[in-house]
């Protein structure tokens, strides 16, 4: 037994007087609806209605019962109603966790649009570089940049992340410009702590610059992009990093790529959800406003 469904059915019959008659408004056999009253009386333990050739009559339960039905109805009508809202227009508070320098240069104008879009959504904006785990932790959304393994979480790419080395001119003229990747030795790379090593034939090369072929030690190492993009304008080595954070410095001649036909394949940047079935408005609404938000190719590629 469906209890809203017999729920709803006796208090139909109390309203129109007759099963046949609450059987036309709800669209269902007088049958049907008979059996609904009669279940929902044998799982109460309690006769609700006593009735005649003639007329309906409600017993004292059955009149206790009617008032409380119909105000839980009422409000099960109002969820549903307000949970349709929610599903046609973006609105809510939406989490999401984003790396930290790629939110600090390009998510603050994307965000801005998308509210002046969807004023009734709010933002919960958290920066980490770390994975964090959407479902635990309570995230909408996980923007998240690299070649992602498959998982039960839902991913589409919104853009390419292009990786270049990248050094300043300063350093190049001091040190050399490697003309292929055995010449990066000797040379001081600035590393950064996330990047995975056997997904870049180029970082075997540059694993081998920490103070050899006559250059002094002094490695730097770092979990943030921009400390790093920082350090190589400033002539302390080659930095491998994405374009999205050199791109304004590459435009702007502060840095130089190195070893352009060696370039890396592309990274993603992605958005990852938990669902991709009853999906909340808001986060499909977001997820569709990123797409093609950058770009193609993105703007921080036109140098």
């Amino acid at each position: 037994m469906d209890r809203l469904d017999a729920m709803r059915a006796f208090v139909t019959v109390v309203a129109e007087g007759s099963f046949t008659q609450a059987a036309e408004r709800l669209a269902l056999s007088p049958q049907l609806v008979s059996k609904h009253v009669s279940q929902l009386e044998a799982h109460l333990g309690v006769r609700l209605l006593n009735r005649t050739t003639r007329r309906l009559h409600l017993t004292e339960a059955g009149a206790t019962y009617r008032q409380r039905a119909e105000q839980v109805l009422v409000e099960v009508d109002d969820m549903e109603n307000a949970l349709g809202e929610l599903q046609g227009q973006a609105r809510g508070r939406l989490r999401i966790s984003a790396p930290v320098s790629f939110a600090l240069r390009h998510l603050a104008p994307l965000i801005n649009d998308f509210q002046q879009a969807h004023p009734a959504v709010d933002i919960d904006l958290q920066l980490n570089d770390r994975k964090v785990d959407i479902v635990e932790e309570g995230f909408d959304i996980a923007l998240r940049i690299g070649r992602l393994k498959s998982s039960s979480l839902i991913a589409r790419r919104i853009a390419p992340v292009r990786l270049v080395l990248c050094a300043s001119p300063d350093y190049l003229k001091a040190h050399g410009t490697p003309g292929q990747p055995e010449d990066l030795t000797g040379h001081r790379f600035l590393r950064y702590r996330y990047m995975e090593e056997s997904q870049e034939p180029l970082l075997k090369w540059l694993s081998r610059s920490d103070g050899g072929g006559g250059r002094e030690g002094g490695e730097l190492t770092s979990n943030n992009g921009d400390v790093l993009v920082e350090a190589a304008m400033g002539g302390a080595g080659i930095a491998l990093q994405p374009t999205f954070l050199t791109g304004d410095a590459i435009r702007q001649g502060r840095l130089a790529i190195v070893l352009p036909e060696h370039e890396p394949e592309p990274l993603g940047l992605y958005a990852v959800y938990a669902h991709r079935q009853l999906l909340a408005s808001k986060v499909r609404h977001f997820v569709d406003f990123l797409e093609g938000y950058f770009g193609d190719p993105p703007y921080w590629d036109r140098f």
